[in-house]
């Protein structure tokens, strides 16, 4: 198929089109991405010389982009990934993630019906869900949202955009929403690499409130692969709740990540509790495990041992982002064919 894969230079993005390349070849990719400054083009380096794959820089809210992709790249499926996705960023500034969460979703929905692409996969969170109890049972794809931050909402408000484009039209698009996600090129802000990185300078871990924030953890490559049966075998209309059933205190992770480096506890430092912050998150991934055979497979302790590695295996490519040194890069290398947004290389 040709698929076109929105925000493919981000964290899950960039490793869901290296899983995509890897298990199916014989498709063709076309990455869309803005390059804010979670998109980073380095993220598929390994990827320059494939010429199953194709970059087209430039924003979803661009209509006229997103129409003309679709039709010059004769797109078949769709794989909506662009988003802003920091909690913190969204309680600072939440206008962005109005425009591009909600406003660029509903964008790209209505250029891909015109379009009549055969498939339609929107990536959501399970922060739509909002928070549980220490006793409550995990979210199942029938739990009412109640989103609690400004970019959960912006994310149940696209996923309402999905469905209503469902039964309205009969479009054929999906919605998985996941865990919390961890592995290679994980922007640095979020907890893991964060700590990872902290600990290889060290220097101080900010842990927030009392460390006892329950999240539910899944390797990002099982989610790619998560993703990948969703898309070609899962029932348009269906949202598949994707996780890792494997629930830990953030602290915990703390805790695992300074054992792995052998680094003192002495590192923690518990900073004010961001506002509105939920307790805990939980999955109840049956629909996806019975429908379409759907497990996690990295164990959390393996999962954390190979992140930490490459980490500090690929410290060039984090010290860049902490320099700032990766923004502007390819405008900086390609300047010349951005005078008309929708440059392509």
């Amino acid at each position: 198929m040709n698929l076109l894969v929105t925000g493919g230079c981000g964290f899950i993005g960039s490793n869901f089109v290296r899983w995509q390349r890897q298990h199916h070849p014989e498709d063709r990719i076309v990455v869309l991405d803005a390059l804010t400054y979670a998109g980073n083009l380095h993220n598929l380096d390994d990827l320059q010389a494939d010429p199953g794959l194709y970059f087209v820089y430039g924003d979803v809210c661009n209509g006229p982009l997103v129409e003309s992709v679709l039709r010059d790249h004769a797109i078949d499926a769709v794989v909506h990934f662009a988003a802003e996705s920091h909690v913190d960023r969204s309680i600072w500034g939440p206008s962005v993630f109005v425009q591009t969460n909600i406003v660029g979703t509903a964008n790209l929905l209505e250029a891909s019906r015109t379009a009549k692409v055969e498939r339609f996969l929107h990536i959501s969170t399970d922060e739509v869900y909002g928070d549980l109890g220490p006793d409550d049972p995990p979210f199942s794809e029938e739990t009412p949202l109640r989103p609690r931050s400004p970019y959960a909402a912006s994310k149940a408000a696209a996923d309402h955009l999905v469905l209503a484009y469902v039964h309205t039209y009969g479009f054929p698009a999906l919605i998985s929403r996941c865990s919390n996600n961890y592995g290679p090129y994980q922007f640095p802000e979020k907890l893991i690499p964060l700590m990872i990185i902290s600990a290889l300078q060290d220097q101080p871990l900010p842990v927030y409130g009392d460390g006892s924030h329950v999240r539910d953890w899944i390797y990002v490559l099982d989610h790619c692969a998560g993703l990948d049966l969703i898309l070609r075998r899962g029932r348009p209309g269906q949202v598949y709740n994707l996780g890792g059933m494997c629930e830990r205190r953030n602290i915990d992770i703390v805790h695992a990540i300074l054992e792995i480096l052998g680094k003192p506890a002495s590192l923690i430092r518990f900073v004010a509790d961001r506002p509105g912050h939920d307790r805990r998150y939980a999955m109840d991934i049956r629909r996806a495990r019975t429908e379409l055979g759907f497990e996690p497979c990295c164990p959390l302790e393996e999962g954390l041992r190979q992140t930490v590695r490459w980490f500090i295996d690929n410290q060039a490519w984090w010290q860049q982002i902490q320099t700032g040194e990766y923004r502007g890069w390819y405008q900086r290398n390609y300047g010349a064919r951005l005078a008309v947004e929708g440059a392509v290389a």
